[in-house]
């Protein structure tokens, strides 16, 4: 105390900034950039799982798509809670995706603030920024939304300073997003200055998603027929399918013609070991052959993929009678045949299994691959991997495996956009035109050039691939649908087929009422597959929603007491 410089004790605080250091054009900016950081859900050089922006727990863990995988139920028990709907509100994945939505929250309001102060930017560049910023505000709260459904909503009035930073969640928050993503649509370019930031389509796709949430097909359907005819993506390009199916998830073709918006990663540049500008929310994702393996792919998943061996087609209501030939129980050393009916090529760049390439690392070895196959199922996740050929270009160097890469995980994809509308045509019964939109994401998947081939030489899978297809894969198009019950119950089905391991499966259940009906239907079979599934079930009007976070309970405490926010009926 004695030999300290009394003016060093009036210094700021190393690694804090001062407000006015940020009251300017370039602060602002920073802070925006900020604000999109929290799209990968995560926060520093920290993982975690609970809020990966690929919502792998919730959408796809819970809405039947995969198992959490791992050695037993102990290993990262949230999951497991999770996936049997048994998880309370001490549990620390939901706390985790509570925190880094609010955060997201918290920063764009940040820079609403104080954008304000700014001297040196124009009405222009003020309108863009809140543009922006409500983008993404509203972003953060539709993710609070689909997760707890009755939230409170932050805007930048609400502050510590001003003591009103205790909010209720008495109150629908749909016309506070909608207004949001409106003035986005309304101040936003189409063409922006780099890929990752939102743009008025992008805005217009969410603005589509929160209307079709609260089946409101009548105004999402004029904002996605202006997507199709006229959307663009960031970079200015105009919205179309890739010809290759898996270039939606090879680094190499980010941000592509089909990216409506996307959580952008990047590795091996320059910000730490583990890079936390990469995907760390899906480290746990990769096979077990990394000591992972907690993502692997349902019986259930890989069902839906077989097709009629006449009209190509899935069979809607009887694909989950008999399963897809697997190898569990069969010895690595053993010989093994592949299922030999007809699939959809999809599946074999949704799931890996054993006998068929995985990217060019070789044939996927089946048990080798999988920690406990008898517990987690023998199939291994494959759309958040990455090729051999782009090991240490698009994977973390510091890290040393894959399992923190480069891939950006997409929000909305533009297959995603064709099959919102046909699902709003279909509710409208314009039966031809929905057809239509379905078969040009099922024409993708009827190309050949579309399609996972053999190996020219297994032993080399560097080499390259022959003419050979991988598997039987035949895909036909749908003929007119008779009607509207129909033509929704192929959509419903095409969406797992096009979208399966996303994070999307729960979410829609929900939002068509029938997750009940679907998860239960699903866990009646598979409890005798996965033991650990015996006592799951689905509790109708409890379980569409998770528990809010008892410790956000706790802080929303005033002087007396009482609670502002109140826990979800059931928890």
């Amino acid at each position: 105390m004695y030999c300290c410089n009394k003016n060093k004790l009036n210094a700021p605080a190393l690694g804090q900034l001062d407000q006015s250091a940020l009251t300017n054009k370039s602060g602002v900016e920073g802070l925006l950039i900020g604000a999109y950081a929290d799209l990968d859900g995560e926060s520093g050089t920290n993982i975690n799982e609970g809020s990966a922006a690929s919502n792998w727990i919730y959408g796809s863990i819970c809405g039947s798509e995969a198992y959490k995988g791992g050695p037993d139920p102990g290993d990262q028990q949230d999951i497991y809670l999770l996936e049997t709907f048994s998880a309370t509100a001490f549990n620390t994945m939901i706390a985790q995706k509570w925190a880094a939505v609010y955060d997201g929250i918290s920063r764009a309001n940040d820079v609403l603030r104080v954008m304000r102060k700014a001297k040196d930017m124009t009405e222009a560049d003020t309108i863009e920024v809140r543009a922006e910023a409500v983008f993404l505000r509203a972003f953060y709260h539709f993710e609070a939304k689909k997760m707890w459904n009755m939230v409170p909503y932050i805007d930048e009035n609400i502050t510590i300073e001003a003591g009103n930073y205790r909010v209720a969640n008495d109150k629908d928050i749909w016309p506070d997003i909608e207004a949001d993503l409106l003035y986005a649509i309304n101040h936003l370019p189409g063409k922006q200055t780099a890929p990752g930031r939102a743009n008025k389509y992008a805005a217009e796709a969410f603005l589509a998603k929160s209307y079709l949430f609260q089946q409101n097909f009548s105004q999402a359907q004029p904002l996605l027929q202006d997507l199709i005819e006229n959307g663009i993506t960031a970079n200015g390009d105009k919205y179309a399918l890739f010809k290759n199916y898996h270039d939606n998830f090879d680094p190499l073709h980010k941000n592509g013609p089909e990216s409506v918006f996307a959580a952008q990663m990047s590795v091996n540049d320059g910000s730490g070991f583990s890079g936390p500008n990469g995907n760390l929310g899906d480290f746990l994702n990769y096979p077990g052959n990394y000591g992972f393996g907690f993502f692997q792919p349902s019986q259930y998943l890989v069902n839906h993929f077989k097709t009629d061996a006449v009209t190509g087609l899935p069979d809607l209501d009887y694909f989950n009678d008999f399963d897809v030939t697997s190898d569990e129980g069969v010895p690595s050393d053993s010989p093994f045949v592949p299922y030999t009916g007809y699939l959809d090529p999809r599946l074999d760049w949704t799931v890996g299994r054993r006998g068929i390439p995985y990217l060019d690392w070789g044939n996927h070895p089946g048990a080798n691959w999988i920690r406990t196959p008898a517990f987690g199922g023998p199939y291994s996740p494959k759309k958040n991997a990455v090729s051999q050929k782009e090991f240490g270009q698009y994977t973390s160097n510091e890290w040393g495996t894959p399992t923190i890469n480069a891939n950006n995980v997409n929000f909305i994809r533009f297959a995603d956009v064709l099959l919102w509308y046909a699902e709003v045509l279909a509710e409208r019964n314009a039966l031809d035109s929905s057809t239509y939109y379905v078969n040009l994401i099922r024409a993708r998947a009827k190309d050949s050039a579309s399609w996972v081939y053999k190996y020219i030489d297994d032993a080399n899978p560097m080499n390259g691939f022959s003419n050979t297809p991988a598997a039987n894969y035949k895909v036909g198009l749908y003929p007119v649908f008779a009607n509207a019950d129909s033509a929704k119950k192929a959509i419903r089905y095409e969406r797992m087929l096009e979208l399966g391991m996303e994070g999307h499966r729960f979410f829609d259940l929900v939002r068509w009422n029938i997750a009940d009906v679907d998860i239960n239907a699903y866990l009646e079979k598979e409890k005798d597959l996965r033991d650990y599934l015996k006592t799951a079930f689905f509790k109708k009007g409890i379980n569409e929603y998770f528990p809010i976070p008892y410790q956000q309970i706790v802080l929303s405490e005033g002087p007396d007491g009482v609670p502002m926010m109140h826990q979800n009926f059931g928890y």
